[in-house]
C-alpha cells in the first residue's frame, strides 16, 4: 500500500463533536490535522451548531470542515483521522449515536473509492447540510455526483435540516 502521492491534493475532512466540551474538542482536532506529516492545513469553516441525524435523543453537534493540502494516500490519511479520533476518545458503540469527536474522509483530491473501510466521496456527504454547507464556504462552485456544485447542494439541504452557525466559534 502507498502512504504518499507524487503530488499533493485537496483533501476535505468533516468535523463533528456532541459530548464532553465539543469546542474544545473540534478545536484539538484542528491542531492535530495541523500537526500530519506531509500535510498543511489550509482553511477552515465557521463551527455549525446541528441536529443530529439517525439516533435523534442526543445532544446537538458542532460541525465544520477542514481543507488539508496533503501528500497522504487516501488510506494513509484515513488511519490518521481515526487516530485522532482514537487520542479524544472515540467509541464506536452505537451507529449515529453521541460521538466525542467523528474525523470523516469527505473528499481526496478527485478520487473515487470504494473498497471495505473507505469509500470517497463519503457516500452520504450530499445529504447532510452539516457537511454541504461548511464545505460551501471552503469549495463553493466544485461540482459534486450529478454536476450540481456545493452550493448548489448546500442551499437546498439547509432548507430541511437544522443547522445555525454556533456563535461566533471559530477554531483556526
Amino acid at each position: 500500500m502507498q502512504d504518499t502521492l507524487p503530488d499533493p491534493v485537496d483533501a476535505y475532512i468533516g468535523l463533528g463533536s456532541n459530548l464532553g466540551d465539543p469546542q474544545a474538542r473540534l478545536a484539538a482536532a484542528m491542531a492535530a490535522l495541523g500537526r500530519l506529516p506531509q500535510s498543511t492545513l489550509e482553511a477552515v469553516s465557521r463551527v455549525y451548531r446541528t441536529a443530529p441525524v439517525g439516533l435523534l435523543e442526543q445532544p446537538d453537534f458542532l460541525n465544520a470542515v477542514a481543507r488539508l493540502r496533503t501528500s497522504l494516500a487516501p488510506r494513509a490519511l484515513l488511519e490518521a483521522l481515526l487516530a485522532i479520533e482514537q487520542d479524544q476518545g472515540r467509541m464506536r458503540s452505537t451507529p449515529n449515536g453521541p460521538r466525542t469527536l467523528d474525523l470523516d474522509l469527505l473528499l481526496h483530491g478527485e478520487a473515487c473509492i470504494e473498497e471495505p473501510g473507505l469509500t470517497v466521496p463519503h457516500p452520504r456527504m450530499t445529504e447532510r447540510a452539516f457537511v454541504m454547507v461548511p464545505l460551501a464556504e471552503l469549495a463553493p462552485g466544485m461540482p459534486i455526483g450529478t454536476g450540481e456544485t456545493v452550493s448548489e447542494i448546500a442551499r437546498k439541504l439547509v432548507q430541511q435540516q437544522r443547522m445555525e452557525p454556533a456563535g461566533g466559534l471559530v477554531l483556526a
